[in-house]
């Protein structure tokens, strides 16, 4: 028994722990071109672990789109609603233009026939004109889609969601990164990571399988929206040491992976928008160019996302829009064979990164374990076939979910980096940066060769990493990181270099300690760190000083007899210590900082000392030569400047600021519209029950109903007139007036059932407790009187007030106020209830423990101890018997041996005797496994 107390109690305790660890969730968020998809991985018992977010439409992903209407703005599937009227108010492809140039953007928003109005703001950025007063960046608009995001996920998760993981593409560079770090800072999200596409689909390759036996090469190709890349993932397994047992754990690593960063699903719509939009024309005729309206192209761009779906099931497809261009509408069709023919060279073009990938790992074609496909535009069929026709396979891998592996994959990441959140199947990740860096140096005195410029970290460098490198100079100098190669650079990049530094403080280092004598020449330490969302920069420099001096220091005392009479040698070998000894110290710079280790030379100490007749003592120095080192830190300012030039700080509070504010209006428009809808609900609802139902006439006069329907209608009136505009205040103000009016009708209405009701329930209770008073008395006579009789008194008091209550009520009418409610009868049973708990719980007296004769004196003292013993556990016995007794449901005719039994059994499991609870209990100890 008092194991299996234990076991419970060790399973209560770690279920609390599990509860508290479900309190917390991370999520994932696959941020894409067109589409966004959420992941959360959440412990609360009765979900799912991970599972995908889905918006207020009940749809898994949702539009990336952010529109400003009539002074409102709108995100995800209300923005989207209203994209083919308002095409110039609703902000697409907003991943595609973070840390881009403008001229890069503004060639992006034509090739799209996007009418926006942007401008070129002071970084050389776009910037997006909303109306005369207001300007938003690429930044902010994005951190207003990530917002609905996190929206989805908190509601989804009924928490608040904080830590996240964010996938982006491969190919995306350092300001790109940097930009979308700073849009998920302004969105309220604490990122853990970027991650890279492809590691996510890796992730949720191999988290279900095993690699122990096999290890394999596997290809992942990805075509979305607006990009293409495939990459080289390598699973294997690796043995470790768990709880002291060997087991096998699975992991991958990034190889490799190659893209092109404008070729996606986008690509092959445009072909069809402007196949149709010629067609267009020559029915229009008259000189008449639909693409001039964007109206009408946003209108033809949505069909033909249609018409491209049906084309990947069927040979032929129809496009049909209504009022396509002032008017006149649009109808034709198109057939597979021609859809392919338009989009010839885009088949060619979907195999290059694959060929490269493949060319570059120096792996067979029969080397590739699978290549697995993923993205929406890899359900092209023609796509598939020249794949097919690439590798040589009859088959292609689909094993993950083309639209949720990515976002899938991410969110097990997010598990394995959150504090809260740890999942038991686990997968060891080693993904790589895209692009190799190199660090360049400039400044006074420094001449362009091999040390000025170095390679800081090559392409496919694990993540994260730390760098380290030094330079020898005595001057302030700039640093500046770059891509490794100009070749190989981020769309839209126009210089390899990416991020600028002025390190300062050096000069006045090396004025300050030139004059002494340096050991070394002055040097500045670097120290760069490469992140695990592929972000490097430079975190921390040092002006590193040498200084050797001669220094005296305190020798040992040393007595003069022993001086005398000590080796000759000790002078020659105290010299040659003096020149040899090299020790670094740590000493406080003056900004009040020091590093190096401390060093002290063995020092010599005089020996053979006379205990018996002390002597006259002289203290000795002597010169020893050390060499202290001085680590002084240097400021380190960021000149980064251009389009990838991070938000400042001012414009970051800026901002935050203009986010709050459009947070709290769409806060007051969603109070207003649930307002709205719960006045519009209160008047059809109430209208509906006096139709229906004839009851109400028992508990409302005929004038005060048509008095409370015509309120009813007015209201109704104004909600569709005035009420359009109205604010949340005036509708909660009608709700309340027509509430004040209606609810005491819905009270008594209620009350015809309620109340009768509950008084049957009570005088049904009442008879019940008379049987258990009388049950205390035969099974409990311990129980004070004084509180049975308080009992009965009380019981007797209640049915006197349900009496006389029941006759005013007789003689009330049902228009009025009811004498008394259902629910102050149940109050008074409840009350009545605890008083009869509290007097069940009153535990029977302990009986006395008996006295035992006195033994004979003459007994030997061993016995008398056996005898006490034996005493003690009896005793023991006897007290430990429970304090408590079952209550007055146990039958009249319990025998008196019955009870005397139960009173035996029910001795306690803490018997400390293993012996003496065998004997009161023969029964086998039963184990329950928790």
């Amino acid at each position: 028994m008092k194991r299996m107390l234990l076991k419970l109690l060790t399973f209560l305790s770690v279920a609390s722990l599990l509860v508290s660890h479900s309190q917390s969730a991370v999520s994932s968020v696959d941020l894409g071109s067109e589409w966004l998809k959420v992941a959360v991985v959440n412990l609360k018992p009765g979900q799912s672990p991970i599972s995908i977010a889905i918006n207020e439409m009940s749809k898994r992903k949702s539009p990336a789109l952010v529109a400003f209407h009539e002074s409102t703005r709108l995100l995800g599937e209300e923005a989207s609603g209203i994209i083919a009227r308002y095409p110039h108010r609703v902000y697409s492809q907003l991943r595609d233009m973070i840390g881009k140039p403008f001229k890069q953007v503004k060639h992006l928003i034509d090739s799209l026939y996007l009418p926006f109005n942007v401008v070129e703001d002071s970084r050389g950025a776009v910037s997006f004109k909303i109306d005369e007063n207001n300007n938003f960046s690429v930044e902010e608009l994005l951190a207003m889609v990530l917002s609905y995001a996190v929206n989805l996920v908190d509601t989804h998760a009924k928490l608040a969601v904080k830590d996240f993981v964010i996938s982006v593409p491969p190919y995306f560079g350092q300001a790109e990164r940097k930009g979308l770090m700073q849009a998920a800072e302004l969105a309220g999200m604490n990122v853990l990571s970027l991650v890279n596409e492809h590691s996510g689909a890796a992730l949720q390759y191999g988290i279900d399988k095993d690699f122990s036996n096999e290890s394999r090469h596997v290809v992942f190709y990805d075509m979305g929206a607006t990009t293409t890349y495939a990459a080289l993932v390598y699973f294997s397994a690796y043995n470790a040491k768990v709880y002291g047992k060997t087991v096998s754990v699975n992991q991958f690593q990034v190889k490799d992976v190659r893209w092109d960063a404008e070729l996606g699903g986008q690509n092959m719509e445009l072909r069809l928008v402007e196949y149709f939009a010629d067609e267009f024309n020559k029915q229009v005729g008259n000189g008449v160019d639909v693409r001039k309206s964007p109206k009408a192209m946003a209108k033809l761009k949505k069909q033909v996302k249609r018409t491209k779906e049906i084309l990947s099931a069927n040979t032929m497809a129809p496009i049909s829009v209504e009022s396509l261009y002032v008017d006149i509408d649009f109808r034709s069709s198109i057939t597979r064979q021609k859809f392919e023919e338009l989009c010839e060279d885009l088949w060619e073009r979907s195999l290059v990164p694959l060929r490269e990938v493949l060319n570059y790992s120096g792996l067979k074609m029969d080397e590739i374990y699978a290549v697995e496909l993923i993205g929406g535009g890899t359900r092209v069929p023609k796509l598939q076939a020249k794949l097919q026709e690439y590798l040589g396979r009859t088959e292609l891998d689909r094993h993950l979910d083309a639209d949720e592996a990515i976002v899938l994959g991410a969110s097990l990441l997010a598990a394995n980096l959150s504090d809260g959140i740890k999942l038991n199947r686990k997968l060891g990740m080693v993904d790589g940066s895209s692009y190799g860096f190199v660090v360049e140096l400039d400044g006074p005195e420094l001449q362009k060769d091999e040390s000025t410029r170095q390679l800081l970290a090559p392409r496919m460098k694990k993540l994260p990493s730390k760098m380290f490198r030094s330079i020898i100079h005595a001057k302030d100098f700039e640093v500046s990181l770059a891509y490794e190669s100009e070749d190989l650079l981020p769309p839209g990049a126009t210089s390899p270099v990416f991020a600028k530094y002025a390190v300062s403080g050096l000069a006045e280092a090396s004025e300050k300690y030139s004059s002494r004598n340096l050991s070394s020449p002055i040097k500045a330490n670097l120290h760069f760190s490469l992140s695990r969302s592929g972000v490097l920069s430079l975190d921390r420099a040092d002006a590193v000083i040498e200084i050797t001096e001669w220094v005296e220091v305190p020798k040992k005392n040393l007595t003069v007899e022993n001086v005398a009479s000590s080796s000759p040698n000790i002078s020659a070998e105290t010299a040659a210590q003096n020149m040899t000894v090299e020790a670094n110290e740590n000493l406080q710079s003056e900004s009040g900082t020091s590093s190096a280790s401390n060093s002290t030379a063995e020092e010599l100490s005089a020996s053979n000392s006379s205990a018996e007749e002390p002597s006259k003592t002289e203290l000795l120095t002597e010169k020893r030569l050390k060499k202290r080192t001085f680590r002084v830190p240097l400021k380190i300012v960021e000149k980064t400047v251009g389009p990838g030039a991070s938000l400042s700080k001012e414009a970051l509070v800026d901002a935050e600021a203009k986010l709050e504010e459009l947070d709290k209006k769409d806060a007051d428009r969603r109070r207003t519209a649930e307002l709205k809808n719960n006045l519009e609900g209160y008047i059809y609802a109430t209208k509906e029950k006096f139709e229906t139902s004839e009851d109400y006439e028992k508990v409302s006069t005929s004038e005060e109903r048509q008095s409370f329907v015509e309120k009813l209608d007015e209201a109704q009136e104004w909600l569709y007139t005035d009420g359009e505009d109205a604010t949340a205040k005036e509708f909660q103000e009608r709700l309340d007036v027509l509430k004040a009016i209606g609810d005491p009708v819905f009270f008594r209405f209620k009350e015809l059932t309620a109340r009768p009701a509950s008084v049957e329930h009570a005088q049904k209770y009442l008879g019940q407790l008379q049987q258990i008073v009388n049950d205390w008395e035969t099974n409990k006579p311990w129980l004070p009187k004084d509180r049975t009789d308080e009992v009965l008194k009380d019981s007797e008091t209640f049915k006197s007030w349900l009496d006389e209550k029941e006759n005013v009520q007789k003689k009330t009418s049902g228009f009025s106020k009811p004498a008394f409610t259902s629910e102050e009868v149940y109050e008074k049973i409840l009350k009545l209830q605890d008083k009869i708990n509290s007097i069940n719980r009153i535990p029977k007296p302990k009986p006395k423990p008996e006295r035992k004769p006195k033994k004979n004196e003459t007994e030997s003292s061993a016995e008398d101890a056996m005898d006490s013993s034996t005493t003690c556990e009896k005793n023991n016995t006897e007290n430990d018997k429970p304090a408590y007794e079952s209550d007055g449901s146990v039958t009249k005719d319990s025998s008196t041996t019955s009870e005397k039994n139960n009173a035996e059994n029910d001795k306690p499991a803490s018997e400390s005797d293993g012996l003496a609870k065998e004997k009161i209990d023969p029964q086998p100890e039963v184990h329950d496994e928790l």
